[in-house]
């Protein structure tokens, strides 16, 4: 796979690639560009040439709808080819992205070509100047030339979020793709070009974080950047790109609560926390890994949950039956047989799991905790796979006070029959998004980040698309 600059497909600058590895059987697959700072470079100055003085700047509101309607149209064509793309690269089932990621790229493209006309700006009035009446009003301007770094785990959606918004309000930009999910960007980027975007507009430059994902933090023509993925990395975007200013919007992860009453729908929940913890292998940023239950309730909902574990059967994607796949790369495989053991070491009780797999491919068996606590490492550190901890809670204020002892904030799941109850601990729980009775309800056209540790800023609906917008003010001198 190549880069994608300037409406060309471009091999790396100095033609090093890097390998792409299957998660399921170990072996090498394709290979993609390894980008270069000067890769970085000529992408930067492609989508730079767009917004000074190119035909993206002359199109209206209404052309970047038109164009953003055509691109979620070919989208929905070739949904099974982008759906394999990113299966088969961290394998995973197809069926997954199938049924949730692309209806929800493809409602965030058509959710921000509604909104491309539709960025009005304000008549202020003021009590004049100097004694002279004044007209003052704003308009909303594209921020500039935006830099898109996207995570292996639901890239093609995670891109349309970036992506659909920034082009609705006018922007250019650049995808680095992680190094594992280089297809899904690539393939949009083409679809751009076949549903008429002008080239620059949109560039994917492939590669190692640390050396493109810095070139594009460091580059001056970029304006932005967006960024998904670990708090770690997340942290040097925000000092690389602050010692010059640049605007940044993160969105870092969670350790997600599901806090189950004892009036729960107790079947409802039992799904809902096996969805939390094992879609998509548990690689999700708001898995709801940490399963707060009411110890009324605690060891019946231990045990139903420990046999939905076992009962999923794990193994390669492509054969029947299987409904867990491999996890996306060795790193992420060690990193999971870590954590687990860490638990079984500080002394949680494993009701499901735990036993590291010998053979090829990175395969995890579901696995549940219980008795555990809450300063636990399993309950404290995300660990992004299939791994749950439940932890009883007595009282609703100390099911508030365990969910909120976090440094993370993304998401949030209450599970109770009680209204009044529902509402109240969904105010108290410092969470950028809480579902009640539901995990994981996403939809284009609600805003989406978290608190604390879990980011900066929102995607998603209104709010997405006014972050790659800049409020000018203007004043005129009324004689």
């Amino acid at each position: 796979m190549q880069h994608f600059i300037n409406g060309r497909s471009v091999s790396a600058s100095d033609g090093a690639a890097i390998e792409l590895v299957s998660p399921v059987t170990e072996s090498v697959f394709g290979t993609s560009a390894a980008g270069t700072e000067a890769d970085v470079d000529s992408a930067v100055k492609a989508a730079r040439a767009q917004l000074d003085g190119g035909g993206w700047t002359t199109m209206s509101g209404v052309e970047r709808g038109a164009l953003l309607n055509k691109l979620a149209d070919l989208v929905e064509r070739d949904a099974n080819i982008i759906a394999d793309l990113d299966a088969s690269a961290i394998g995973r089932l197809p069926a997954e992205p199938l049924m949730l990621e692309l209806p929800n790229g493809i409602g965030t493209l058509r959710n921000a070509a509604g909104w491309a006309d539709k960025l009005e700006g304000r008549t202020i009035p003021t009590p004049g100047y100097m004694g002279m009446r004044t007209l003052s009003y704003t308009r909303l301007e594209p921020v500039g030339v935006v830099a898109a770094i996207v995570p292996w785990n639901t890239p093609f959606m995670i891109t349309c979020w970036k992506v659909g918004p920034l082009l609705a309000a006018g922007c250019a930009v650049v995808i680095k793709p992680a190094e594992e999910t280089p297809g899904s960007a690539l393939h949009l980027a083409k679809l751009c070009q076949e549903a008429g975007f002008p080239d620059g507009v949109v560039n994917v430059v492939t590669g190692r974080g640390e050396v493109v994902g810095d070139a594009l933090c460091r580059h001056p023509g970029v304006d932005k950047v967006t960024f998904t993925g670990s708090p770690e990395v997340g942290r040097l975007i925000q000092q690389t790109a602050g010692g010059v200013f640049k605007r940044v919007a993160l969105e870092l992860g969670g350790k997600s609560p599901q806090i189950v009453f004892e009036d729960a729908p107790f079947d409802a929940a039992i799904q809902g926390c096996a969805a939390g913890l094992f879609f998509n292998q548990g690689q999700v940023c708001a898995a709801g890994s940490r399963i707060l239950v009411q110890r009324s309730i605690a060891d019946r909902f231990s045990k139903t949950l420990a046999g939905a574990a076992a009962s999923v059967k794990v193994g390669n994607p492509t054969e029947p039956g299987v409904q867990m796949g491999a996890v996306a790369k060795k790193a992420q495989f060690d990193r999971i047989n870590r954590y687990i053991r860490k638990g079984i070491e500080e002394g949680a009780e494993v009701l499901a799991g735990g036993v590291p797999y010998t053979g090829r491919g990175y395969f995890v068996q579901p696995t549940i905790f219980g008795n555990a606590s809450n300063a636990m490492t399993i309950a404290r550190e995300e660990i992004f796979g299939p791994v749950g901890t439940i932890i009883p809670f007595d009282t609703q204020e100390e099911a508030i006070a365990i969910a909120n002892d976090s440094r993370y904030g993304l998401g949030a799941t209450v599970w109770t029959s009680d209204v009044a109850r529902a509402h109240k601990v969904a105010h108290a729980v410092k969470a950028g998004a809480v579902g009640i009775n539901c995990w994981g309800p996403i939809d284009p056209r609600l805003p989406w980040g978290g608190m604390k540790s879990s980011g900066i800023g929102r995607e998603g609906g209104l709010s997405g698309v006014l972050a790659y917008t800049e409020e000018k003010v203007i004043t005129v001198l009324l004689p």
